[in-house]
């Protein structure tokens, strides 16, 4: 039988929702890659010495939350992940000599800590948010100039070892280091626009006076079962921002 690691996993939770963080996390340290055939359930329930319906629940999870793919009369499979790109930035990025082509923008991490989440934050993670989490700090850049600071709260135990890692291994783009790294798929986010004044901090990273206005986004992101990963503050230079709608089209 294979213990369940102390790590990501919490006691508090049902045994197959640890046997799901246990498969997560052999998939995150690419055991199996994408593409890949996973065991049996029945080798699988052998493996962890569990029940089979046990072990079948967890695979539901997986499978439920976009990690894995069953194929009918072949078995299960790590599922390759189809990122949507509006999903990695907030809006579309455009330079000005080409205007056609969206572009990411530089990414620098200022700090990461573990802290008491903010009542915010514990209302949109909802009933099963602890009491504390992570708190990134994040300036983007395009072309050397400060377009965005943002403030990113994730769950705990879900990102356990994120302090660890180098921030040069996570490059401009986090949701794919959450897949590889945690075994956390993000589908979907709700992102909402407004205007405010800037903090000490955002001021400061915007290159901005103190209190001068800016653009306001919080988002909040979720994984394919609906649960919330992710709530993210995000301040901006006003300057740099336009609104369009297209009406009248139809979008599937």
């Amino acid at each position: 039988m294979q213990a369940l690691p102390k790590t990501r996993t919490d006691g508090r939770l049902p045994l197959y929702a640890r046997l799901r963080d246990q498969l997560a996390s052999r998939i995150a340290n690419g055991e199996w890659s994408p593409g890949d055939m996973i065991p049996s359930e029945n080798r699988l329930a052998e493996e962890y010495g569990v029940a089979l319906a046990t072990m079948r629940m967890a695979l539901k999870q997986l499978v439920d939350e976009g990690l894995l793919e069953r194929r009918r009369g072949t078995g299960t499979f790590v599922k390759q992940p189809a990122f949507r790109a509006d999903l990695f930035r907030f809006f579309h990025v455009h330079d000005v000599e080409d205007p056609d082509g969206p572009v990411i923008p530089e990414s620098r991490i200022l700090s990461r800590q573990e802290v008491d989440l903010p009542p915010e934050v514990k209302r949109a993670f909802g009933d099963d948010a602890g009491g504390r989490g992570l708190k990134l700090e994040r300036v983007r850049l395009w072309a050397g100039d400060p377009l965005l600071f943002e403030e990113i709260y994730l769950r705990l135990p879900d990102f356990d070892g994120l302090m660890s890692l180098d921030p040069k291994e996570m490059g401009p783009l986090l949701y794919p280091v959450f897949l590889q790294k945690f075994g956390i798929l993000i589908s979907s986010a709700t992102d909402e626009l407004s205007f405010g004044t800037a903090t000490q901090a955002s001021a400061k990273y915007l290159e901005l006076p103190a209190n001068s206005p800016v653009a306001v986004i919080e988002r909040i992101a979720r994984n394919p079962v609906g649960r919330i990963i992710e709530y993210r503050r995000v301040h901006g230079r006003p300057e740099r921002f336009r609104y369009r709608v297209n009406l009248g089209e139809q979008h599937t």
